[in-house]
């Protein structure tokens, strides 16, 4: 998605109600927006395709008056919110497939197009990964890096409050508006202050755990590399790194103890093919080889291409929904199970999304509704 202008004041409000519209997660927001061309139209037309897809059930479109209170509730807070088609949109992010369609900013808005890394780890962190995490983050602030990460204990608090001076960016699993984990209340004021909060959550939501995946989402996606520094062989840290890998950023890890937990996942990333860092400089050796436009997400899959706006027979629909899995699996392997092209099952599955049987992920993959 390539830049464009400033929403007006009703296209704002057409854009919040379909990205905050039940089961419209950001594949299937991407889908509506190609195939309706704006977000009012895509809201005209969802009643239709709800109750085609849903079976009577109706789906549930926010009013114009509840985004209203959000958009001013976030105002008055001090922040502001920004679609994925706006210029000011972090550029990194928008080279997702697809990107968030909006977040809520609160603080230095540019500091997100700035040259960034993150910088993620255990929460119950040993005091050498905590003084590596410094290191490494004061490091980078000095190269001229912004340093993102997620606000948690541990190893999250250590690079951000090392780089306060030198620009942080903050990623939150909740809205704008709740500091989380509450001993964070004061590296949260000032990152405010000073650097940069971010969230896709609406304001005054309070994070549940099936939020911090997307929120580890966006910390990659906003940086060039990624720097795991502890993390146990089972732990979002990993998932971060995945992510990174998925969305063609640098995966970077510190060693550590074969004996102890807390570096089995990184010393596991090492081993399969991450680089392996130990300070500041060997991470600026890594990021100064990339160009800036070589990080960027994979080329779009079939499930994002153009939706089949032909009628769906109900026998199809019914081998789609019996070809998925609670595990998520690629598009085009659901094509080639049910013998439908890409397009058309790109239809079905986002006609099932919004009735509640399916999940659409970025990445080109599906999964059965749990």
């Amino acid at each position: 998605m390539t830049p464009g202008r400033p929403l007006t004041d009703t296209e704002r409000h057409d854009w919040l109600r379909l990205a905050r519209t039940q089961n419209v997660g950001p594949v299937t927001f991407a889908q509506l927006l190609r195939r309706y061309g704006s977000a009012g139209a895509a809201l005209d037309a969802l009643p239709g395709i709800a109750h085609k897809a849903g079976r009577g059930r109706a789906i549930s479109i926010p009013a114009i008056d509840e985004v209203t209170a959000e958009i001013d509730a976030t105002g008055r807070f001090g922040a502001r919110l920004v679609a994925s088609c706006e210029p000011d949109y972090p550029p990194l992010l928008r080279t997702l497939g697809p990107p968030p369609p909006v977040l809520t900013l609160l603080g230095r808005a540019a500091l997100a197009a700035e040259p960034t890394v993150a910088i993620v780890g255990a929460r119950n962190a040993s005091a050498a990964g905590r003084k590596l995490a410094r290191d490494i983050s004061a490091g980078l602030g000095a190269a001229g890096f912004v340093t993102v990460s997620g606000l948690a204990l541990g190893i999250d608090g250590e690079a951000h409050a090392a780089t306060l001076a030198t620009g942080t960016v903050a990623v939150l699993g909740g809205g704008i508006d709740h500091v989380y984990p509450p001993q964070h209340e004061r590296l949260y004021a000032e990152i405010a202050a000073d650097g940069l909060i971010v969230s896709e959550s609406p304001f005054g939501y309070r994070a549940k755990a099936q939020d911090f995946p997307r929120r580890n989402r966006i910390i990659t996606g906003l940086s060039r590399g990624v720097v795991v520094v502890e993390a146990a062989e089972r732990s979002g840290s990993l998932i971060s790194a995945r992510m990174a890998g998925e969305q063609g950023r640098e995966v970077m890890a510190v060693p550590g103890s074969p004996l102890d937990p807390r570096a089995a996942g990184t010393n596991a990333l090492i081993y399969q093919g991450a680089s392996l860092v130990r300070h500041a400089g060997d991470v600026l050796e890594i990021l100064s080889s990339l160009r800036f436009g070589q990080v960027s997400a994979p080329p779009a899959g079939p499930f994002e291409s153009a939706p089949d706006d032909a009628p769906v027979p109900t026998d199809q629909v019914a081998r789609v929904l019996e070809a998925l899995s609670p595990h998520p699996m690629p598009i085009d392997e659901i094509a080639r199970a049910t013998g439908l092209g890409a397009a058309r099952c790109a239809a079905i599955l986002m006609e099932l999304e919004l009735s509640g049987d399916a999940l659409t992920l970025p990445g080109g993959l599906a999964a059965r509704a749990v």
